[in-house]
């Protein structure tokens, strides 16, 4: 198992996440996916990974977003054969704690699923330390998402995410053009695309203690207007999953290579 953590300006609070994984989860392999972090991110992360050979590191030559330090880490993933990735934050935000429930719940032979999400919105999840406005965004863009699309769960915008290897192996992530958090949104419709069982296990989200938030009005705007795009092609196309993605301009659905 891998688990892919992207930062950019992450160096205080990077090692004590990734010290809280290894104690909740000691066997797991670790990718850090740095974007071209001015903080001294990268190096830190070098230097963690020269004392532990669970902790990998790959490097971005500039600052391209969460989607493609994801993919650049899927892809990494892949190519390596593990056979369950994992999305987590390098802020504390994900706890550590929740990932064994979440990994359980992945593997559970009687509810076959090919992505487990850390839901803030289900019965027992929780967030920590959040404004109001903040947690109505969340609450507002996610029940916008379950509207639009054909997406019933509760937390699709959710980081925290364990992937089966198989399933990302039947994504065309190289059509992805989802950069911030819309990304979640996207290869969650790709898995249902796909026809993989997704599954929500409640997590405590607790916002960061150190660092800038990464949210923006920017953000906030792509996942609407893809969010909309996507929704209104699939209304309208009964073609709905290669219909969704050429609303993008991407390329027709295929097996990813």
């Amino acid at each position: 198992m891998l688990v892919v953590v992207p930062t950019y300006n992450e160096i205080e609070s990077l090692e004590r996440v990734l010290g809280n994984l290894h104690r909740h989860v000691p066997a797991v392999d670790v990718l850090v996916v740095d974007d071209a972090s001015p903080d001294g991110t990268g190096k830190l992360a070098d230097r963690l990974a020269r004392g532990d050979d669970r902790i990998h590191v790959l490097h971005g030559t500039a600052k391209s977003g969460l989607g493609q330090a994801y993919l650049s880490g899927f892809a990494w993933a892949r190519a390596r054969h593990y056979d369950v990735v994992v999305e987590m934050d390098a802020d504390g935000s994900h706890p550590a704690e929740t990932l064994p429930a979440m990994l359980d719940r992945l593997v559970d032979p009687d509810r076959p699923v090919g992505l487990v999400i850390g839901s803030r919105w289900v019965a027992g999840g929780a967030v920590e330390n959040w404004p109001a406005r903040r947690r109505l965004l969340s609450r507002a863009g996610n029940e916008y998402a379950r509207l639009m699309l054909p997406l019933r769960v509760h937390d699709a915008t959710a980081g925290y995410r364990a992937y089966d290897a198989g399933l990302l192996d039947q994504i065309t992530t190289r059509t992805v053009v989802s950069r911030g958090y819309c990304f979640q949104i996207d290869m969650a419709l790709r898995a249902h695309d796909a026809g993989a069982g997704i599954a929500e296990v409640p997590i405590v989200f607790r916002e960061r203690q150190t660092g800038v938030s990464k949210m923006s009005r920017g953000i906030v705007f792509e996942a609407l207007l893809r969010v909309t795009q996507w929704g209104i092609v699939r209304l309208f196309t009964p073609r709905t999953a290669e219909a969704a993605r050429a609303a993008d301009g991407d390329a027709p659905t295929r097996s990813a290579a």
